[in-house]
């Protein structure tokens, strides 16, 4: 096969004329989808009260019921729809109903957090203020998907699952409960999340309208033509520049954190020693540690290396030793840090017992291990020492590393005494030995 005809053929595949929907019936479809009226009106409505429902109880399941109950694409396509065919007064009924929507949506949702006894921001709300480009792409392939489900006979279940992902109706709701508590941030970043996914919805079915060849309704002049391209490109770049910011700031904060985590655990973890947390305070580094004490040398080699991890301007400060022996004091300051919630505390308090019984454990091996190396070496002359620890994984348990002198004899029977010595002395006849 040349390349000719396998490109002919890969085209074929692609092709998307030979499922194209009658125009006709596309644009009367749309155009019923675009009026909110009567039963249109109510759902919308309804569909508010369940996302704001969903999102005051922080259920995803509730929030994505309401997402498919929602009439709110109608309009938006209708948008891009009515610029791609030129059909202006398909726009302005779109424009007129998506205004009437945005608006009624807003009041509803207002009015549900005004009377609503729950005030606290769940993470779903929280979760729709800060845009990003990556719902820019989530709005525009969404968009995508919808406009050649309703311009091409493959429908499938397509339309819900655009409704889901582009997720139109719960930033409305968070924009609502910014207004009823005052919380302007909320407000402007929700509305504008719902703000780039109208954009883009629209664009991307402009976009598939040209596409697939839709018939132009009234023809343009060519500087009328010009002015609606620029209009249309300023409408996007202005959607898309704060979501850039945006998204430049959550990468760099991404980043900063993945550095952080990777130096504690690559230049500050030892054996006998826990890190418990770290947290950065302007300039500084902070990290709190129990057990083996991490010694002052090892702390300012660590400083020294901090630049490889692209923390060259900010200062260590380990707590460790008075400051993280006692576990009682330790917790005092945790409990402190969490705005006094009862069950934070708890939580705390699980994590500080569990840390105790850690090291407790950690200790135990250290001197155990000293005993059982002295009694090894004089009973087995080969043995220079033994070393205890727990093993990793969910199953737990003890492992005994006995190393043996340079030259010593290393036969299977002497192997074998020696690991039953050890399951016998230590009472634990599931422990893993290994000689080297």
């Amino acid at each position: 096969m040349d390349m000719k005809t396998f490109l002919a053929n890969l085209k074929g595949y692609f092709n998307l004329m030979a499922d194209k929907e009658d125009e006709q019936q596309v644009v009367e479809q749309v155009s019923a989808g675009v009026a909110f009226r009567g039963a249109n009106l109510w759902i919308l409505i309804f569909a508010i009260l369940i996302a704001s429902l969903g999102l005051n109880v922080n259920s995803t399941a509730v929030i994505i019921g309401a997402m498919l109950v929602s009439p709110l694409m109608g309009p938006i396509i209708g948008m891009g729809l009515g610029v791609g065919i030129g059909d202006y007064d398909l726009l302005r009924r779109a424009l007129k109903n998506y205004g009437v929507a945005t608006l009624i949506s807003i009041v509803t949702a207002t009015v549900y957090f005004l009377i609503s006894p729950l005030g606290e921001a769940q993470s779903e709300l929280l979760a729709r203020t800060s845009p990003s480009l990556y719902d820019v792409l989530i709005a525009f392939c969404g968009g995508a998907a919808g406009v050649l489900a309703l311009t091409t006979r493959s429908k499938g279940q397509v339309i819900p699952g655009v409704a889901i992902a582009t997720a139109l109706m719960p930033p409305l709701c968070t924009a609502g409960y910014g207004l009823a508590t005052a919380q302007w941030n909320y407000f402007f970043g929700a509305f504008y999340l719902f703000f780039i996914n109208t954009v883009f919805i629209a664009l991307s079915t402009f976009l598939g309208v040209k596409l697939l060849r839709f018939h132009t309704r009234q023809t343009l002049t060519p500087e009328q033509a010009l002015r609606g391209r620029r209009m249309m490109t300023a409408v996007v770049v202005v959607a898309m520049l704060p979501a850039a910011v945006m998204t430049v700031s959550i990468v760099k904060r991404n980043v900063f954190e993945r550095n952080v985590r990777q130096f504690v655990e690559r230049e500050l973890n030892q054996n006998g020693t826990r890190i418990l947390s770290h947290s950065v305070d302007r300039d500084t580094l902070h990290v709190v540690a129990v057990g083996r004490t991490i010694s002052d040398a090892d702390a300012a080699d660590a400083r020294s290396r901090m630049g490889y991890y692209s923390l060259g301007g900010y200062a260590l400060d380990v707590i460790q030793g008075a400051g993280s022996e006692s576990l009682e004091s330790l917790a005092a300051q945790l409990s402190s840090a969490s705005f006094g919630v009862d069950a934070e505390n708890r939580r705390l308090g699980a994590r500080v017992a569990s840390l105790e019984e850690q090291l407790a454990a950690y200790e135990r091996f250290d001197t155990l291990a000293v005993r059982v190396g002295a009694e090894a070496a004089t009973l087995f002359p080969g043995v220079q020492s033994v070393e205890l620890g727990r093993k990793a994984g969910r199953t737990g348990g003890t492992v005994a590393v006995v190393r043996l002198k340079p030259g010593a004899t290393r036969t299977s029977a002497e192997e074998s005494r020696i690991e039953a010595w050890l399951r016998t002395r230590l009472e634990d006849a599931q422990m893993e030995v290994v000689v080297r």
